[in-house]
């Protein structure tokens, strides 16, 4: 499965807020994200994603293991994705640095989750708030689907980031970890 997904910086929090709330309600919560890769950091030079997050919201906390195969879609970022939860976030932790990965970088994002369908898909808009990096507001928007239907999904979530108010120009494959790495430089 891929995760269809288009990423977009957001001009007008309180308009992409307003449209994402006539679709669902909003879960906020707090994702304490760690990207772990090997001393010689072949899974970055290869463009894939080993990354243990935490979740903590206002009825629990959890934690996934994820794993993100490189890149079939340049355009829009999209990337085979495995993930799984876990029950011990310290024992994963310990479990991912005695196979021989070390953190490369940890940081939080603060973020505002709202389910829906539309076009028939099963949709996930996350509104996206990175402390270290300013004020800056993203939205992500993504679809689970088999490779087959990559790009009727992606023009999919583009036909419902445009009726949020996101254009094409506000679109990036930026990565929170590189403007986090930025902001820390």
């Amino acid at each position: 499965m891929i995760e269809a997904e288009l990423k977009a910086r957001v001009r007008d929090p309180e308009r992409v807020l307003a449209g994402l709330e006539s679709r669902a309600a909003g879960r906020a919560e707090v994702y304490r994200d760690t990207y772990y890769d090997t001393p010689g950091r072949e899974l970055t030079g290869e463009d894939r994603e080993l990354r243990v997050r935490t979740v903590r919201g206002p009825e629990a906390t959890r934690t996934v293991l994820t794993y993100k195969g490189a890149r079939v879609d340049e355009a829009s970022g999209s990337k085979p994705e495995a993930e799984t939860a876990v029950e011990d976030a310290a024992a994963v932790h310990e479990i991912v640095r005695g196979l021989g990965y070390t953190p490369v970088i940890e940081f939080e994002k603060h973020c505002r989750n709202y389910g829906f369908t539309s076009r028939g898909r099963r949709m996930l808009a996350t509104l996206v708030r990175v402390p270290e990096v300013g004020g800056q507001h993203w939205i992500e928007l993504e679809t689970v689907v088999p490779d087959d239907e990559l790009a009727a999904a992606l023009a999919d979530v583009r036909e419902v980031l445009a009726d949020l108010g996101i254009e094409d120009g506000d679109l990036t494959t930026e990565q929170y970890t590189d403007a986090v790495a930025a902001a820390r430089a």
